[in-house]
């Protein structure tokens, strides 16, 4: 039971969203109230069987705006940047999600992807699902790491050319060669060979092999040439497969060997219409 009877964790919630807020922390709300710890889990309880809160992580909540009871959550864009504060960790929006943000997606991303240096589980909120691939050096990928504006704030964004190099570097959870051509034939029209030269060292090497090819492929070459003039100073420059596979290439022969890039190439992708 509430402490101070002026206020409840109810009115808490409508004056957070009257301020362009979804979201707090147990602790926060606590002191807010002036109440104990039990009362504000009742309370707390309470709303969520309502499905007016939820609770995706130990003392974070984020509130249901009326308009997303339908939905069972507000977008993750709206309080991710809280979340990875409560948590104590750099992040950023990335992979799938950081291309549809830039407009270089051509279906519906069904996963909140989010990169940083702790390893945490997904997270289920409504029907969204927030997705967490672990870097352990992001503090080297600063530069490449923007603020995207939202209605309750802002949250952290790879830019395009650290988008394209992560499409390549988790290409286990970005789909198929023909999916990542397809988004590349967008993106790389927004990428800088500046800036893909630049962050080439953080990345491995065949990442950058298949980056550039991909590249070439999809007729950006020009955003490609960053990556080229990086590997220059390879002294050798072996040889990569351009879809890594569980299965031996060796014993398949590519149907391009493609010298500029050292990239074997088995099939090659189709773009999506």
């Amino acid at each position: 039971m509430m402490h101070d009877r002026r206020r409840t964790l109810s009115s808490y919630l409508t004056d957070l969203l009257a301020g362009g807020r979804v979201s707090f922390t147990r602790d926060e709300a606590i002191a807010k109230l002036n109440t104990t710890p039990r009362g504000f889990l009742a309370a707390a309880k309470r709303l969520q069987d309502k499905h007016a809160l939820i609770n995706p992580r130990q003392g974070f909540y984020v509130v249901v705006p009326p308009q997303y009871l339908a939905r069972g959550a507000p977008p993750p864009q709206w309080y991710i940047n809280d979340l990875m504060k409560h948590e104590g960790h750099p992040y950023y929006v990335g992979l799938l999600k950081a291309a549809e943000i830039h407009g270089a997606s051509h279906q519906a991303v069904m996963q909140f992807q989010t990169v940083t240096d702790k390893r945490m589980p997904k997270i289920r909120a409504g029907r969204s699902i927030l997705t967490f691939f672990y870097r352990k050096d992001l503090e080297a990928l600063k530069a490449a790491i923007i603020d995207h504006k939202t209605d309750t704030g802002f949250f952290r964004l790879s830019s395009p050319e650290l988008t394209g190099l992560d499409l390549l570097r988790y290409m286990h959870v970005t789909g198929t060669i023909d999916s990542v051509a397809t988004v590349l034939s967008d993106l790389g029209a927004k990428m800088k060979a500046t800036e893909l030269q630049k962050l080439a060292p953080v990345f491995e090497r065949s990442v950058i092999q298949r980056l550039g090819y991909l590249l070439d492929f999809v007729r950006h070459s020009q955003a490609a040439e960053g990556l080229h003039a990086y590997l220059q100073s390879e002294t050798v420059l072996p040889w990569v497969d351009l879809y890594p596979s569980k299965r031996s290439s060796k014993t398949r022969n590519p149907i391009e060997r493609d010298t500029r890039w050292n990239v074997l190439v088995h099939r090659r992708p189709e773009l999506d219409q």
